[in-house]
């Protein structure tokens, strides 16, 4: 399923998740959701996904785990961090040192979410 279009969300807010994939798929993007981060790594090997937004704190495996086994999976894979709490210094120096996007932070709008996204697909 590689799609030019396609883009991952991972978050454990099932709200949150919802509306944020309703609001990239008004965007004009198709969409695929994962849980947690186990989920997250299962569905990037499938799909390869253009663009994956992941939350950080989520149960059975955080989001900078899930990033570090899609960017051994990948090098290329652009990933987002997500978070509404203080981050994990060490972890984050080492996502940012294997080519992490960006962190950006909980409550976001959908102009946030285009901004970025055109940020990294459309430049």
């Amino acid at each position: 399923m590689i799609s030019n279009k396609l883009i991952l969300i991972v978050d454990d807010d099932l709200p949150l998740l919802e509306n944020t994939a309703y609001m990239i798929e008004t965007l004009g993007y198709e969409v695929i959701t994962a849980r947690d981060g186990i989920e997250a790594v299962d569905v990037y090997k499938s799909a390869r996904p253009l663009l994956t937004f992941m939350d950080i704190k989520m149960p059975k495996q955080d989001g900078f785990d899930a990033f570090f086994k899609i960017k051994e999976f990948d090098s290329d894979a652009k990933v987002i961090l997500i978070t509404a709490y203080n981050v994990d210094e060490k972890k984050h120096l080492k996502a940012k040192s294997m080519s992490l996007l960006e962190t950006i932070g909980k409550p976001y709008d959908i102009e946030k979410l285009e901004d970025t996204i055109n940020k990294y697909l459309n430049s």
